[in-house]
């Protein structure tokens, strides 16, 4: 005898009704426009995804299902929100710049040229995607 038998009743139940739901019934159906309203809120600088989709009653899945939807069909459906190939440029400069830059940054045959001035954090995001593309 196993556990399971152990869990089941001994007499069988008489099933008297069974109710059997086929198709896309109970499934919600979300228009192109209506999809891009939801993605739009949800890409508003500090939007939390879950709470966006909840109040859509939607799961959080969906609204990352449908980012990504949009992304892969090159349909740029959220306001504000364009992806674009990052493109590095190798050559050196034909002349030389007369100021000389404050930070020369070499990673391999790449040359990165900080000017004075520059903030930390784009800085920190160009090495990163330098770094990246090696």
């Amino acid at each position: 005898m196993s556990t399971l038998d152990l869990t089941l009743d001994q007499e069988p139940v008489r099933v008297r009704r069974m109710e059997v739901i086929t198709g896309d019934v109970g499934r919600r159906t979300w228009s192109p426009e209506e999809k891009a309203r939801i993605l739009a809120e949800a890409a508003v600088p500090g939007a939390v995804i879950s709470e966006v989709a909840r109040h859509h009653g939607l799961r959080p899945q969906q609204v990352f299902g449908w980012r990504r939807e949009a992304r892969t069909a090159n349909r740029v459906q959220e306001e504000g929100m364009v992806f674009a190939p990052v493109v590095l440029d190798t050559t050196p400069p034909p002349v030389a710049p007369k100021e000389l830059p404050a930070i020369e940054v070499r990673i391999g045959d790449t040359v990165v040229r900080v000017p004075a001035g520059m903030d930390g954090a784009t800085v920190k995001t160009v090495l990163r995607a330098v770094r990246a593309s090696r």
